[in-house]
């Protein structure tokens, strides 16, 4: 049996306007597990664009419905589930990489077991805004870099999307956090998320800056989102036997093998490998962390940063505005 609801979804690969609504089917009743959930908000990410731009990792592309994040309500649940009810406030990341139905749709089929109940004082939009980034920022600075309070951290656009929940993540867990930024205003909002040093990289050598900052030993850990140059550049910034996470994939030494000779531990992270790889474990413990960042809004330790909003139906715009790169924080599509 199938469930019928609007998405957006892809005709093609290519720019954003190849995004179309249409009417889609959802497995339902699907497994005992699953649960078919309304979706009120759905979070847009970077890797949205590319996927809708270059090819998703799984199946041809065509009529794939693309998002990863999403919340909404319990519609129905299936006879083994025991941890969610009809009516319940749910959030979770799911799908969107080929394959399962992503959320930029109206109605989604997911297993109770990567939602996360949505506080009562949180809403939608905030909650969606949140799981994908939240997931990368715990694999990164808690999972691999074992980030202890009392250590430096450097987190590379501390105002953006991932960075800003990243810069929040270690500041929670009582590291000193510097971060880069490319304005006055992005200084004043990373700041006030508790960062102790912005260090506006247009205007200022921030390797030069973390060394001053301290006191010449170059920080614990670094947070690169930025891509080969960048990351590089960071391998000058760290003290001998730092730890770096890359988003971005790790490009090399430098010449003079600075992180050899230094023993930095370099970790890659791509939270989205459960899903490609369907590594049902992994995506569970994914799931245990989207309720680990539903705790932290509750008890007011973490505040996305959302930026705009856009109907499902203008989804179109949503990406244009991600890919113009001129936005710190979060774009969040409403389905209402």
């Amino acid at each position: 049996m199938t469930f019928t609801t609007e998405a957006a979804i892809l005709r093609e690969f290519g720019a954003a306007d190849v995004l179309v609504m249409a009417e889609i089917e959802l497995a339902w009743p699907g497994r005992g597990d699953d649960v078919l959930l309304r979706i009120e908000a759905a979070g847009v990410n970077p890797a949205d664009t590319f996927f809708r731009a270059l090819g998703t990792y799984l199946g041809d592309g065509t009529g794939t419905v693309l998002g990863h994040d999403g919340a909404g309500i319990v519609e129905a649940v299936g006879d083994n589930v025991t941890s969610v009810k009809v009516g319940d406030r749910v959030c979770f990341c799911n799908g969107g990489v080929g394959g399962d139905h992503g959320t930029y749709s109206r109605h989604a089929v997911v297993p109770e077991w990567l939602l996360a109940k949505i506080p009562d004082a949180v809403d939608f939009i905030t909650a969606a805004s949140l799981p994908l980034v939240f997931i990368t920022a715990w694999e990164a600075l808690v999972e691999r870099a074992r980030l202890q309070a009392g250590e430096s951290v450097l987190i590379h656009g501390g105002a953006g999307g991932s960075g800003h929940i990243a810069l929040q993540v270690a500041d929670g867990l009582g590291a000193r956090v510097a971060t880069t930024v490319s304005s006055r205003a992005e200084a004043e909002l990373v700041t006030s998320m508790g960062a102790q040093l912005a260090i506006n990289y247009r205007d200022e050598d921030f390797v030069a800056a973390l060394r001053q900052w301290t006191d010449g030993k170059g920080v614990n850990v670094a947070f690169d989102n930025a891509g080969a140059e960048v990351f590089q550049q960071t391998l000058g910034a760290m003290t001998p036997y730092g730890r770096i996470v890359t988003l971005m994939g790790t490009p090399g030494d430098l010449a003079d093998e600075t992180a050899y000779n230094n023993n930095l531990s370099i970790h890659n992270v791509m939270m989205l490998t459960p899903m490609w790889f369907g590594l049902e474990v992994e995506r569970r413990r994914q799931g245990e962390i989207v309720r680990h960042a539903m705790e932290w809004l509750q008890q007011d330790r973490i505040r996305p940063n959302v930026v705009a909003t856009y109907p499902l139906e203008e989804v179109a715009a949503a990406h244009r505005q991600l890919e113009n790169g001129s936005m710190a924080g979060k774009v969040v599509l409403t389905m209402n």
